[in-house]
């Protein structure tokens, strides 16, 4: 099975090892790196990106933006019990993002900050 990405218009494969190769956005299929480059181009503009920290890494859902975090501080919520904030440096510019409970990887409230 492809599909044909509605960015790039590039005929893709659909993936079948647990993902599909692409995100589905007001029913047009986007192929993951014409995502990466999306979100991307959205970080520049200073817009809303939701992204994921784990491991020391900041990424975006199929994994094709990957930053590494420079500095990251653990420390309590009053519901999720804890709060990990994460600061990166991307397109030259630096991000905070908040991750909330421990078994959750979304990185939250993710914005340009001044240096």
């Amino acid at each position: 099975m492809t599909f044909k990405c509605a960015v790039c218009r590039e005929t893709k494969p659909v993936h079948t090892d647990g993902g599909t190769g692409y995100s589905s956005h007001r029913d047009r299929k986007i192929c993951y790196a014409c995502c990466g480059r999306s979100d991307t181009r959205r970080m520049e503009r200073g817009l809303p990106v939701l992204l994921y920290y784990h491991g020391g890494e900041v990424s975006n859902w199929p994994g094709t933006l990957k930053i590494k975090a420079s500095y990251t501080k653990k420390g309590n919520h009053n519901i999720a019990r804890t709060r990990t904030d994460v600061w990166f440096n991307f397109v030259g510019k630096r991000f905070h993002g908040t991750q909330y409970g421990e078994y959750c990887d979304i990185l939250r409230h993710v914005k340009a900050i001044k240096a």
